[in-house]
This record gives C-alpha cells, structure tokens and sequence, in this order.
C-alpha cells in the first residue's frame, strides 16, 4: 500500500471532511460546525495542512493554525489507523510550524481515546483542561527539536 503525503489544496476539502466525520473518537457532535469555509480559512488562511493519500483517496489529514498556535486537526479515516500515516502528518506539521515560529502549539483531545495515547508517546506535555472536559497539551520549541535528534 503506497501512500504519499502532500500539502492540501482546496480541492482536498471535502474528502478532509469525510475523513473528520468517518472517526469514531472525538467525533463532532453536529458535522454542520465544521464547514467548509472553515477548512479553507484554517488550510489557507490561518496555517497549513497536509494530507495523506492511499492510491489519491485521501485517508487523513493535519492542519496547524499559526493565529491561534494551535493543532486544529489531525485525524485518520478509521479503516487506515496503524500505518504510520498520522505520525507522518503529525511531524511534517510540527516541523513547517516550529520553522514558523518558536511559540509553544497547543491542542485539545478527550481524555481516554487513542489520540490521547498518541500525543504523549510523541512527546507532548499535558498543561491543564481545555473546552468541555479535554485535557491540553502543548509542545515546545525545545521539545520538538530535541525529540528530532
């Protein structure tokens, strides 16, 4: 199975939101509060994103916002977990954002799900609570770039 992965492009957006609305943790209570436009301002706008492909079927996906020093998503379609696709985009993203900026990024995740597990393996710090009941983590500067050598 080859998969590539690239910068998103506008065309990407709605294949992104089938990807966002296929998981089964961290799921959207409304799928209508994540538009379209909303993609495209935190894709284009606000930060970048990037998206991982299996024979151009895109099977996740990864947008940091530089505004808001903030991982705005990073998810994988369920059928393509295990792969190793969601550390790619995970460390491509880190990596464009901490050649950005030197600013902490944040993010919050429900406390018990795989994407909890998946943050602290990869080095991230739990700071406290974020929203409805989601623990926030960050990564520093200094972290990432120690973790990269």
């Amino acid at each position: 199975m080859k998969t590539a992965i690239r910068e998103a492009i506008p065309e990407d957006i709605p294949q992104i939101q089938i990807v966002r609305n296929s998981v089964n943790e961290n799921t959207l209570s409304d799928p209508s509060l994540v538009t379209d436009a909303d993609c495209e301002e935190f894709l284009f706008q606000r930060g970048k994103g990037w998206v991982g492909e299996i024979e151009s079927r895109i099977v996740g996906f990864s947008i940091v916002d530089l505004k808001e020093n903030n991982i705005w998503a990073l998810f994988m379609h369920p059928d393509f977990e295990n792969f190793g696709i969601g550390k790619k985009l995970h460390d491509i993203m880190l990596d464009w954002y901490f050649k950005q900026t030197q600013e902490d990024v944040w993010l919050g995740t429900a406390p018990g799900t795989r994407a909890e597990t998946f943050y602290r393996k990869s080095g991230w710090q739990e700071t406290g609570t974020h929203g409805k009941d989601e623990i926030k983590f960050e990564m520093t500067y200094t972290n990432w770039k120690n973790r990269k050598q």
